[in-house]
């Protein structure tokens, strides 16, 4: 599975990182997320940098992990898109219970919102799986 975090970056990291936050924040009003969510997507604890980083972006310099984190999220964004082509159903399936062994009973949005980069991939590799890409 390709990765931000393990592909060559460009010479200006600036401008990947800018771009990057950008998506994220895009996504994040999709899925009607609050500040909070947000940070423990990002892996952030600082709001006062979530919230520089939102106003902007191109002051951020991304470190793998959030690049990481970011390459998931994309990823589950992309994937809920091509398996559920209204934009409200796929945006609204991360916050639906969900039986599945990875989510027992809790909505995927609830595992992600644990803060570790692994449930991240968790989501991520499911929704590939249900693709037919894993």
């Amino acid at each position: 599975m390709l990765s931000l975090a393990t592909t060559q970056l460009p010479s200006d990291s600036a401008k990947l990182s800018k771009a990057a936050l950008l998506t994220f924040f895009n996504i994040a009003s999709a899925w009607s997320l609050n500040a909070d969510e947000a940070m423990t997507l990002l892996g952030l604890d600082s709001r006062s940098t979530y919230f520089k980083w939102k106003k902007q972006p191109e002051s951020a310099k991304l470190n793998p992990d959030k690049l990481e984190r970011l390459s998931y999220i994309f990823g589950i964004y992309k994937a809920l898109q091509v398996l559920l082509p209204k934009a409200d159903a796929a945006d609204q399936w991360l916050k639906r219970p969900n039986s599945a062994i990875p989510f027992q009973g809790k909505s995927a949005l609830e595992r992600m919102l644990t803060g570790h980069v692994a449930d991240l991939y968790v989501v991520r590799q499911y929704l590939d799986g249900q693709r037919g890409w894993s």
